[in-house]
């Protein structure tokens, strides 16, 4: 900004210049001082920098403005966690698929594993079977992002919801 700036030529822009383009640092910081405002560098790697003359405190604000709506677009994804055991009984697996299909509607997430307790690791078949069943019961809401996959004793499979078609 202003006198910050130490490059000998710059490129000129804004909405208040007649003729736009590459003029020395000093005519451009007359101008600037003429019209009461500030020299600010916007692109400091173009060849020439390109700078404007603008209020300062104003440029920040909007710089700001544009990170916040920028922050508000962002979408949050929440990841809900779904646990079976190797031997999970059908009433408590239609249980946590109607949670499941909950939580791909609402928009989040969802991470099943199989936990193996003690002896139960030799039962990877079934916990592989298990989540697979479960994708496959799940395919109209979520796709799968990650297929089944041991890390010591949690088999992990992803499943994330489908975008809405409007």
């Amino acid at each position: 900004m202003n006198n910050m700036i130490r490059i000998p030529q710059v490129r000129l822009v804004g909405d208040n210049i007649e003729n736009p383009g590459v003029i020395s640092t000093s005519e451009a910081l007359k101008l600037a001082d003429a019209l009461e405002l500030d020299l600010v560098e916007i692109s400091p790697k173009a060849d020439p920098p390109v700078c404007r003359i603008t209020d300062y405190q104003k440029f920040l604000y909007q710089q700001r403005k544009k990170q916040k709506e920028l922050k508000q677009k962002a979408v949050q994804v929440t990841v809900k966690e779904i646990r079976f055991g190797p031997n999970t009984d059908d009433h408590d697996y239609n249980f946590k698929l109607k949670h499941a299909e909950g939580f791909l509607k609402g928009g989040s997430k969802v991470k099943a594993f199989v936990f193996f307790k003690g002896r139960s690791i030799l039962f990877k078949e079934k916990g592989e079977i298990l989540l697979l069943k479960f994708a496959q019961d799940l395919e109209e809401l979520g796709k799968v992002e990650q297929l089944p996959r041991l890390e010591g004793k949690r088999m992990t499979m992803f499943i994330s919801p489908k975008p809405n078609k409007k």
